[in-house]
């Protein structure tokens, strides 16, 4: 079939966009790793004028007029093919930008970067004051933005959207209820037991050793070091600026041993995502991963289904005995693996154990419906972020460091969808490993024999491939027969932390 011209141009304008946007990314990404303090006003202002010129190309009238004129072309394909997806997403998403002034949109980017820059030295400092009015500003454009997308049930429905497609605020909360009815006796009845001693993961790892085991760990994962690198930042991410060009981050504490490696594991399993996309997407909207959720499902099921797993340890407890014999040679493979599953009331989100992280989610949900809805105010969340932990997780933060402080999100960008992507990740983690496991059920020994590309080739067949060619529901249905479901995952952990703690854990 011969391609239509239009379909020729639009493309050509989506490569640009999408060339502008990874130039954005680069920016983003050197700002929170190499750039010098005194860059910061300037690298605002920097990413402002992208910012502006990016939506300004976005909403340019003429890719309007090529999407009508591509109309009948789509509807005539089959849903699943490249060009019809292309054009769906690409009409998503021009739809989505015209309701955003440009003025707005450069305002924001200018924002966000003043945001991060003052976070980044207030964390350290204690210094909540500095940041309240940046985030009183963080909340007012968050307003906003929801209010160019009227006729929501919710305000935060929009942004919720934008994280992940096709989600609602009502639809959250009511999984999270399941789920947290499930969590709560669970971890109250964990917690009752005798705590695992963990000390051994507390002694001192130098960062160099550290770094080169975390290297070598989610190279033998599957990590592409020929199209990606590794660098230290105050908060961990994954960051592209093509699919060849896919970038980790982590963050090292030389007396907790399971802080940078597990972050790095986390974050490799968000590149792997991204370098496993179809290459034939590359330049177009469909070169990302569909959702938030949909990515979190890969970082927490290479970082905890896989990471944390006995079979996986069974492989790699030698080679860091090895690494750390002095730290390490009195400390039995078992002794390890509990010390690295123990569960415990703690206070930061991105360190908490399996069966407890997901409370920490609900939690920042819940305060940010609050603060959009306005029934929270900025100078309140502070003590009221207090008060959540001791009922939700009976432990207040000492300080602000490690209680509002902790996350950049509210800090780098929009307050709403910005923590729901976690939970909906690691309830689709376990649907998606239970059903790989079913068409390869030795993938456990192969991965105590230290191979992971039966389990990796899976998951690109059946998630990383399609990019936003197909939105979450659709790749989920596709590869476990079943839209979300909170239950297999809840099963998973009473099933993994009953073994572990010894204990008969009811449903």
């Amino acid at each position: 079939m011969n391609l239509p011209p239009q379909l020729t141009e639009l493309k050509a304008r989506l490569y640009e966009i999408y060339d502008l946007e990874m130039t954005a990314a680069l920016l983003n990404w050197d700002q929170m790793t190499y750039m010098p303090v005194g860059g910061a006003a300037a690298r605002g202002r920097q990413l402002a004028t992208l910012g502006r010129i990016i939506h300004e190309k976005q909403i340019d009238p003429a890719i309007g007029r090529l999407l009508e004129a591509l109309r009948s072309y789509e509807e005539s394909l089959p849903p699943d093919e490249p060009d019809a997806a292309l054009i769906r997403v690409a009409r998503r998403d021009y739809e989505r930008a015209t309701r955003i002034p440009s003025a707005f949109a450069a305002e924001l980017y200018q924002h966000m970067a003043a945001s991060y820059d003052v976070w980044s030295r207030a964390r350290p400092a204690n210094d909540v004051a500095a940041v309240l009015p940046y985030l009183e500003r963080t909340l007012d454009l968050s307003r906003q933005f929801a209010e160019f997308f009227p006729g929501y049930e919710h305000i935060a429905d929009p942004l919720i959207d934008m994280a992940d497609y096709g989600m609602r605020a009502t639809t959250i909360r009511q999984v999270f209820a399941e789920l947290r009815q499930g969590l709560i006796p669970l971890v109250e009845q964990i917690t009752d037991q005798p705590p695992i001693d963990d000390s051994c993961l507390h002694r001192f790892f130098p960062e160099e050793q550290q770094l080169a085991f975390g290297i070598e760990v989610i190279t033998t994962l599957g990590y592409d070091f020929n199209r990606g690198r590794q660098d230290k930042t105050p908060h961990p991410f994954m960051t592209k600026f093509s699919l060849n060009d896919v970038r980790i981050t982590t963050r090292v504490n030389e007396h907790d041993l399971g802080s940078a490696l597990f972050s790095t594991i986390h974050e490799a399993g968000h590149a792997m995502y991204e370098q496993g996309i179809t290459p034939e997407f590359e330049g177009t909207p469909l070169a990302s991963g569909t959702s938030a959720g949909m990515h979190e499902s890969q970082s927490r099921l290479w970082e905890n289904i896989v990471g944390r797993s006995l079979p996986f340890w069974q492989h790699f407890y030698p080679r860091l005995q090895a690494t750390f014999p002095d730290q390490l040679a009195d400390v039995s493979l078992d002794t390890f693996y509990r010390a690295i599953n123990k569960v415990q009331r703690s206070l930061i989100r991105t360190e908490a154990d399996e069966v407890t992280y997901n409370l920490h989610v609900i939690l920042r949900f819940d305060l940010e419906l609050a603060l959009l809805e306005g029934t929270l105010a900025v100078r309140d969340l502070p003590e009221v972020w207090h008060e959540r932990y001791r009922s939700d997780l009976g432990i207040a933060p000492p300080d602000y460091r490690d209680g509002v402080l902790q996350d950049i999100h509210w800090y780098g960008g929009l307050i709403g969808g910005a923590f729901q992507g976690y939970t909906l990740g690691n309830i689709m983690s376990v649907q998606l490993f239970d059903a790989a496991l079913r068409d390869h059920p030795d993938i456990p020994q192969q991965i105590a024999d230290g191979r992971f590309d039966t389990l990796r080739a899976w998951m690109r067949e059946n998630v990383y491939r399609y990019g936003r060619a197909l939105d979450t529901d659709d790749i989920l249905r596709r590869a476990t027969g079943r839209s979300l479901d909170v239950q297999p995952y809840l099963a998973y952990l009473r099933r993994k932390y009953g073994e572990l703690y010894h204990i008969a854990i009811d449903a």
